[in-house]
Formats: C-alpha cells, structure tokens, sequence
C-alpha cells in the first residue's frame, strides 16, 4: 500500500513539475527530498525524462522533412532579406534624414506646446492673484488716502474673497498675516479722526452756535413764511449723507476732516446751516468702520461719554461772566453750538444718540443753565444789561425750541427775573429822581415863547385854561421837576413793557406787571425820594410850598398815566382785573409831609424869633404915649407876612392852617414865657410891654395874611394872652377892672384850682396824691399868685375886699384862699 502511495505521489510530483513554472518548482522539489523515496522519484523522473526524449524524437523524425525544406526556404530569403535589409537601411537613412527637420519642428512644438500649457496654468493662476493683487494695492492707495471705510470694505473683499481663490502663495500669506493689523490701524486711524472731531467742534461750538442763532433771528424776522426748524437739513439729504458715510469724502485730513469747514467766502446774506460749518463724515466714517468691525456698541458708548464730558465744560460758566454782555452770549453759543451738533447726528444716523439720550442732556443742561443763570444775574446791577440779557435768552430759548428742545422753564425763570430787573429799575430810578430833586430850584417855570409852552405841555399834560389865556411871558405853576418826572416815570413804564416783550405773555399779563412795578415805584422810590427832598436841613418854606404844587400838579396826572399804560397794553383801564395806580395816594402823603413839614419849620423859625425876646418883668410903668412892639415880634411879624404871601399858589386849607398854626404857636411860646418858673413877679411895665406885642400880634392877624377865614376866627389864637391887658389900670375905671380882675379870680380858684388845692401838701401826700399837680397847672396857678402880688402892690383892693397870699418862701406856696 505504501508504494502504490508512493508511486502516486511521484507521479502527481511530475505533474506537477510538468504543469509549473520553472519560477515555482522549489517548493516541490523540496517535498520529494524531503521525503524518504529519493532515489524511487529519480528512476521515476528518468523513465519520464526518456519518454519525453522518445517523444521529441518521433516529433522531430516526423517534421525533419518540413523542417529541412524550411532551412532550404530560409537560406533562399536570407539573400532577399539581406537586399531588403540594405533597402531599409537606404529607405531609413534617408528617412532619417529627412525627419532631421521633422524631428526639431517636433520637438520645438512639444515645447510649445509645454510652455502653452504652462502659460495656461499661469493664466489661469493669475486670474485668480491678479484681483488680489489689484485688491490690495486699491487697499494700499485708499489707505494713503486715508479713505479708510472703502479700505475696510476692500479688505474685507480681500479677506473673505480673492485669497481664497489665490491659493496658497507666499504673498496670500503675507498679506493675510498684514490684514490684522490693517485692520486695527483703520479703526485706530477712524477714532483719531473722531478725537480730532470732537476736539473741533468743542472749540468751534460757539461759531456754531452763533451761526444757529443768527438763523432763528432771521427766521423771526421772516413774518410771512411759516417757521421752520431751523438750520437742519432736509431728512434725504441727512439720510444720503448719512449713507455715504463719508466714504466718498476721500480728502487728506484737513479741516474738514477735523469738522469745521470754512465759509468765509460766501455771501453775506445768507447765513450757511450748523451742517454747512460742521463737516460730520469723521462720525459717518468711525460709525460705518466700528459697524463693520462689529464693535458699535464700543463706538457709541465712546461717543456719548466724550459728549458728556464735553456736555459738562460747556455748561460750566466762566467767573466772570456777568460782567459783560458778550459772556452771556458765548456761553449760550457754546450751548446752542453743542445741541445743534447732536441733533444734527440725532437725524443723520440710525442709533448712534437715541431721543432719550439728548433729552437726558438737554434736562442736565436746563438744570445748570438756570442755576448759573440765577447766580451771575443776581450780581447784575444794570438794567440795559438784564434787559440785553433777556433778549438773548429769548432767542437763546427760540433757537432751541426751533430744533424740538422744550423750554418753558426757560421762559418761567425770565418771569422769575423780572422782580430782579424790576429792583434794578428802581434803584436807577432812584437815583434819576434824587438827582432831578437836587437840579431842580423849586421854582415856577417862566415861558416867554409859545415853543417854549409846547415844549412843557408836550412832556407834561397841563390843563390850565386860565394859564392857556395869559399872555406871554408867563410862568407855569410847578418847578423842573414835575415834568421831568412824568417823563421818568413814562420812561419807566417802556422800560418795563421792553422786558415783557417776547415772552409769550397775554396783554392782561403784560399791563398787571406793569403797572405793579409803576406802583412800586411811585409807592416805594418816589414816595421816598419826595421824602428825602422834604426832611433835607436846607429845605426852605418856599421849596416845601413848591412841593406842595408839584406833587397837586403830579397827582392830577395820575389818570394820565393810567391812559398812558392803557394804550401801550391795549387794556382798558376799567376792566376787572386792572390794578389801580397808587399815584394818588403817593402824592397825597408827599404832600401831607410837605404840609407837616411847613408847619415845623414855621414854628422852628417862630421859635428863632422868640429866643431873641428879652422882657424886663420888672420894668417901671410907662409914663405918656403908647408903647412900641418889641423888636422881634416886628420882625417876626414882617418875616410872617412876606412867607404868608408866598403861600397864595397854595390850596386854601394848607394856607389857613400854616397861618393858625403859626398864631397858636406865638401865642402859646408868649404864654410860657409868662409861665416860666424863674419869672417872679411881674410889672406894671412889663404887663403894657407884653400887651404892646399882644396887640401887635392881634393887628397882623385882623389883616388877614392868608384869605378865608371867617370874622375873627384868627384873633382866637390869641384870645388867652388877651387875658393880660384885664391887669392893666385904666384911670377911673380901674377899680371896675379891679373888681373884674378879683372876680375872675375867684372864679378861677373856686372852680378850676380848688379841687386841686384842698389835696394834701406834697411832702406829706401819698405818691398818688402827689400826682394831681400837672405841671400847667402848677405853672399856671404860680403866674396867678405873680399876678395878684403885682395887683396888690400897685392897687390895693378896697376895704370890703379881703385878699390873703401866702409869702412866697413857704413850704405851702401852692395853697392859697380867696376870702
């Protein structure tokens, strides 16, 4: 069994060995001597190696014939092949030859043909660098323009278009590493471009503002055309400026790029907008570049901080503001300049300041505004410049209104300062009036021409038919002052009625302010000044009694100026809500003052006469003829008589009771001169001395120095002094005056001095008791016993007549009984 195994293993060996390649025999090989038949696979392999031989044998006897008639063939051909190689090597030689110039034509047109597709593929290369190319030096040159939002879109364009499409050069790598940086120099080169801005329009924010308000005063003067805002630009022509965003202003920086343009050269008619003198592409420009770079948030935060911070200096006043009109005006410039910039960015960019953003300003503004305002006007003591100041808020506050910006507080704190302008007035007019009362000579005004009458008539509305009759030259009742104080006073009135213009008052409002601050100052400066002239040391009778006519003459035209305000206001005097002028009143009481003072002043000079009386109470009787006055009460009378005359242009009653006043005041000084306590006794001859100037005074008062008194009325004055001549003998009847004289005593002691005299001593009185003396009456009951003593002493009483005196050195001096 194991050599049929065998044997078939071998022969599968063969076969195999038959059926491989030559290549892949190895393996086999190696398995036969591997094995433990060697030698039987050799004899195997020659039985097959000879059947094969045997095999190639039979073919070869069986194709010798063919193969020997095939030699024979082929040594025939070997000729023809050996011609047909020389053929071929002629054709070729000849053929090479001719492909010479073949060949390089074809070797120049490979190249052409490598450099066409080379050139292709650079063609094709470079339509994708050369954009980029172009791209960046476009970039380079709007840089160099300093046109940065066009750059920024270009790099843009660049960054996320054209490298892509380049590949990977080194140029696309250096450019795309450069981008960066390109990028960060834009934004930082836009936000210089925006200090610088800002910067400008902080400085020029008074030309700015200027230039706005300039506007809103010509708009005011336009009546017919409706108004407008004022100075702002139409809403496309903002909106397209604000769509360009500058990025067509590809100037170098200059003062436009700065943000002030220059318009010197323009006409001088019209008046160029904020947005002519304010170049905005700066804030379009960083708007646009911080938009694109994502960072608006950053931007606009930026913005409205620095605007803040610009907000607060520009509402900062300067110290000394309030000394000058100008400062007033450039800070409001300053002011208007900053508003009309932000809503000019208000409507020209979409949420870069928002409403509620500029209305935050404009309170925080209206706040400093009014304190600054109440703090350096305050310090304002001339009304030309309150008033000039009034009018520049006016259009201060109509400026703004005109750009949407409220301003009734505005207007409330002018009211508020009319009470200030009000007191500076009348401090002016305080001194207008004093300095009128210290020119004025308090005498009547001569007029010799007709012109010279309109003149007075024509400041002073004076109807007088009387005086109209006179002939020329003729004098008008009253003194400088009053006409020149009518005019004051209508000037006052235009002064008040220039503050209230303007501010949006009704005519009721306007005529109840005026004539309150008239009433102040008629009631408070001229009612003080009249005063102050009245209770001067050198006023003399003839000035108080000219003030007496000026202020009749004053007060008549009270209704005058009541018309007068009337027809500058256009409300009727009568009507419901119309404050009465107090002039009258005012006039009343100058006048009153003026009276009261002649009074004093008469007595004081009365007074002056009197301290030259020098009685001798001890004088011997008169001998024959009749006793002359004393000398002082001549003068006193002449000095009475001449002032008295003065006194005709005087109301009636003014006169009477000057005249009474002076009477009872002589008189009753005469009476105390005869109450004086170191007087002791009295004459005979100083009685007739004293009855001499009684009847002197009686003489000057039956004359009537001032008309209207009715009969005697004045010698009552001087009824008590008349009591005197009653001690005086009288040849054979003095015995009947006697008996009078006793019984006009006794009528006094019983009725009027007993009662006082029955009262204890004082020394031995209660305090109480003490008090029932008044000092008249003690003086009085003195002159009395002096009287008696020298009845007594020159007429002794009859014998049915008992007369007792206590001695004058008694302690009981003061008791006395009449039996």
């Amino acid at each position: 069994m194991a050599s049929v195994e065998t044997a078939a293993e071998h022969e599968r060996i063969l076969r195999e060995i038959e059926s491989t390649d030559t290549n892949c025999i190895g393996p086999t090989l190696r398995s036969v001597y591997d094995g433990q038949e060697h030698g039987l696979f050799m004899e195997k392999l020659d039985v097959r190696i000879r059947n094969h031989d045997r095999e190639i044998e039979k073919m070869c006897n069986h194709h010798f014939q063919g193969f020997v008639d095939s030699i024979t063939e082929l040594l025939k051909v070997r000729g023809e092949a050996q011609k047909l190689k020389s053929q071929v090597t002629e054709t070729n030689g000849r053929l090479q030859d001719d492909g010479k110039e073949l060949m390089g034509s074809m070797e120049e047109l490979q190249k052409c043909r490598v450099q066409q597709r080379n050139i292709a593929s650079t063609i094709d290369k470079l339509s994708h660098c050369l954009p980029v190319l172009e791209m960046y030096s476009r970039l380079q040159e709007q840089m160099r323009a300093k046109r940065y939002y066009p750059a920024l879109r270009t790099l843009e364009l660049l960054e996320h278009t054209c490298l892509p499409r380049a590949g990977q050069y080194r140029f696309c790598s250096i450019m795309a590493e450069n981008i960066p940086m390109l990028r960060t120099q834009i934004r930082d080169t836009a936000m210089t471009q925006l200090r610088d801005f800002l910067e400008s329009i902080r400085k020029h924010s008074d030309k700015i503002g200027e230039t706005a308000i300039r506007q809103a005063q010509m708009q005011r003067s336009l009546d017919t055309q409706p108004r407008a805002p004022i100075g702002r630009r139409s809403r496309k022509e903002a909106a397209a400026a604000a769509a360009d965003g500058g990025g067509q202003r590809g100037s170098p920086v200059s003062e436009q790029d700065s943000g002030i343009l220059d318009v010197e050269d323009e006409e001088d008619d019209e008046v160029p907008g904020a947005q002519d003198l304010v170049d905005f592409s700066p804030v379009y420009r960083c708007l646009h570049i911080y938009t694109v770079l994502g960072l608006r948030d950053v931007f606009e935060n930026y913005y409205r901080k620095q605007r803040r911070k610009q907000a607060r200096l520009v509402l900062q006043p300067h110290s000394n503001m309030h000394e000058t009109l100008e400062g007033y005006r450039r800070y409001f410039n300053q002011i208007v300049g900053f508003f009309v910039v932000e809503d000019h960015v208000l409507h020209t960019t979409q949420g870069l300041v928002n409403r509620a953003y500029v209305e935050e300003l404009w309170e925080l503004a209206l706040s400093k505004l009014i304190a600054a305002l109440r703090t350096h006007s305050s310090y304002c003591d001339n009304p030309d410049l309150v008033l000039d100041l009034k009018n520049l808020i006016v259009l201060f506050a109509d400026t703004l209104q005109g750009y949407g910006f409220p301003v009734s507080q505005l207007f409330d704190m002018l009211l508020e300062m009319r009470e200030q302008y009000g007191e500076i007035l009348l401090k002016r007019w305080n001194v207008t009036f004093r300095q009128v009362l210290d020119q004025d000579n308090f005498s009547p005004i001569p007029v010799s021409t007709e012109e010279e009458y309109k003149h007075y008539t024509a400041q002073f509305p004076l109807q007088d038919p009387e005086l109209d009759k006179l002939p020329f030259p003729k004098k008008l009742p009253f003194s400088e002052f009053v006409p020149k104080v009518y005019c004051q006073l209508k000037e006052f009135i235009y002064a008040c009625l220039k503050y209230s213009e303007d501010l949006h008052l009704s005519s009721t409002e306007v005529d109840d302010m005026i004539r309150k601050s008239t009433n102040l100052l008629l009631t408070r400066t001229l009612s003080h000044c009249l005063q102050y002239a009245i209770k001067k040391k050198n006023v003399g009778l003839a000035e108080l009694v000219q003030v007496i006519i000026n202020t009749t003459h004053l007060e008549q035209s009270c209704h005058f100026l009541e018309e007068f305000i009337s027809n500058i206001t256009n409300v009727p005097p009568d009507s419901a809500n119309a404050t009465k002028l107090y002039g009258t009143s005012t006039f009343k009481d100058a006048r009153h003052a003026a009276e009261a003072e002649i009074y004093t002043n008469l007595n004081a000079k009365i007074d002056q006469f009197l301290q030259l009386a020098n009685y001798d109470w001890m004088a011997a009787a008169p001998g024959g003829g009749a006793l002359e006055a004393s000398d002082y009460l001549v003068d006193l009378i002449a000095f009475l008589k001449s002032t008295f005359s003065v006194f005709t242009n005087l109301p009636g009653k003014v006169a009477q009771t000057a005249c009474m006043s002076a009477c009872k005041h002589i008189s009753t000084s005469l009476t105390e001169l005869l109450l004086d306590p170191e007087v002791r006794q009295i004459s005979i001859g100083a009685l007739h001395q004293l009855n001499a100037d009684v009847q002197e005074c009686e003489g000057f008062a039956r004359a009537g120095p001032v008309a209207g008194f009715q009969g005697d009325t004045l010698l009552l004055a001087f009824s008590d002094l008349r009591q005197v001549g009653l001690c005086l003998p009288r040849g054979p009847l003095s015995f009947v005056f006697s008996v009078l004289f006793f019984l006009s005593l006794h009528y006094l002691f019983f009725h009027l001095l007993l009662p006082h005299v029955l009262f204890i001593p004082p020394p031995f009185a209660p305090e109480s008791s003490s008090k029932a003396f008044s000092s008249s009456s003690s003086s009085f009951i003195r002159f009395l016993i002096l009287l008696l003593l020298s009845f007594t002493l020159n007429n002794p009483p009859p014998s049915h007549v008992s007369c007792f005196v206590c001695p004058l050195s008694s302690p009981f001096s003061h008791l006395f009984t009449v039996l």
